[in-house]
């Protein structure tokens, strides 16, 4: 059990630095806003910018390495508090992996001034950095079940080097398998930690029974996923089957929905903070299956479908659970800000609109592009303007973090 004695000591630090969700999930969502204008303006031609990889390398490195990475990062720094009862990153140590992180924004967004090699350098650096601060407690207290977290950050590391490699070795490296590969390693994170919470939150939002585990329906569906995902990042050594990685992201799409409805999702319907979860669900199972076909029908646009993972599945469950995480680690009651509602539905629209909206009419995609945007822009911004007082503020309960 940790012991926490030295409230002074903690109140000499800022509010920000207290806990890795703070600076992480404020900057992770302001950076996303940010993100998406340049992307847009980008799209149009409307600014002139030259970032590390081009305009469109940029948008998907930027949005999982950049945007989701630091969510990741803000999740697991605080998450390792309540596994292991050691306090958790804070004060200087917290604020070098922020900085890390935020110099890494900045670079790729201008790699003329360390230049593309040196760029390349701080950008990867920061998982590993993460990876190394998250597992010394872990590895102290002798807790190996939640080291699994670990090897996952040193993989996100592994697919990043892909990314870059694919910009100076075109020839055996390539941008969208990279890019694809990063998407399914988030899709799956995502789908290992629905199946640790989902359940817990669903029973005590809802009050009622817990669903019982099914530890072999947990393994196929997150096996499935992982197979999907070394598909992608093994793809320069062994190449790609479009069969048989439509199959499988289908398979994977079919245990993903049996495993979601069994849940339960539609006893959440009157409570925003857990339909808004189970929403992100369905759009990952959903996705799933419709980029499978889309793998076996060439006629379907895959590029689009992709966003039914990258918008519907990882904006959505992060908007959800950054919402959800910070009440409870300020000392709140698990009751969001009534504009967060608006927020939730938006995402969902943002998905709908980038992907089917191309899909049905492609003369008009820059429209759709232009509409899903502006509701990502709206949701996080909600997000932003609503939290930003309690994330950079202490605990209302007085406690630590």
């Amino acid at each position: 059990m940790m012991q926490i004695t030295d409230l002074q000591k903690e109140q000499k630090i800022t509010p920000i630095l207290r806990l890795g969700f703070r600076p992480f999930f404020l900057s992770g969502a302001i950076f996303s806003v940010i993100a998406i204008i340049l992307w847009l303006l980008m799209y149009k031609g409307a600014v002139n910018l030259s970032p590390l990889g081009g305009g469109y390398w940029w948008h998907i490195h930027e949005m999982v390495f950049g945007f989701g990475c630091a969510i990741i990062a803000g999740f697991l720094l605080t998450a390792v508090q309540n596994w292991t009862g050691v306090r958790g990153a804070q004060g200087n140590t917290l604020l070098v992996l922020f900085l890390l992180w935020f110099t890494g924004r900045i670079v790729v967004l201008f790699p003329s001034l360390l230049g593309e090699t040196l760029t390349t350098i701080v950008d990867i650096s920061f998982l590993p950095a993460v990876a190394y601060v998250l597992g010394k407690p872990i590895v102290a207290i002798k807790q190996y079940r939640n080291l699994f977290f670990v090897p996952l950050l040193l993989l996100f590391t592994i697919i990043n080097l892909e990314m870059h490699l694919a910009i100076y070795s075109p020839n055996t490296f390539s941008t969208n398998f990279a890019g694809y590969a990063s998407v399914m390693l988030v899709t799956f994170l995502m789908s290992v930690m629905a199946g640790r919470v989902t359940p817990m939150f669903t029973a005590n939002g809802t009050k009622t029974p817990k669903a019982t585990p099914l530890p072999w329906l947990d393994k196929v569906t997150n096996g499935s996923l992982a197979i999907a995902m070394f598909t992608l990042i093994l793809q320069p050594v062994i190449g790609f089957s479009a069969t048989f990685f439509g199959v499988l992201l289908i398979i994977a799409g079919m245990f993903q929905t049996m495993r979601w409805l069994r849940w339960r999702p539609w006893i959440t319907l009157g409570v925003p903070l857990l339909w808004s979860i189970h929403a992100s669900i369905k759009f990952i199972a959903f996705g799933l299956v419709v980029l499978g076909v889309s793998y076996l029908i060439p006629e379907l646009p895959s590029n689009h479908i992709w966003h039914l993972l990258t918008i519907g599945g990882m904006g959505g469950l992060i908007l959800s659970m950054i919402s959800r995480v910070s009440l409870g680690h300020t000392g709140r009651p698990l009751s969001p800000p009534k504009a967060m509602t608006f927020a939730y539905i938006l995402m969902t629209l943002a998905a709908l609109v980038r992907t089917f909206g191309p899909w049905g009419l492609p003369d008009k995609t820059l429209v759709f592009i232009d509409i899903s945007g502006t509701f990502w822009l709206l949701a996080f911004g909600i997000f932003v303007l609503t939290y930003a007082p309690m994330l950079m503020a202490a605990r209302k309960d007085g406690r630590p973090g």
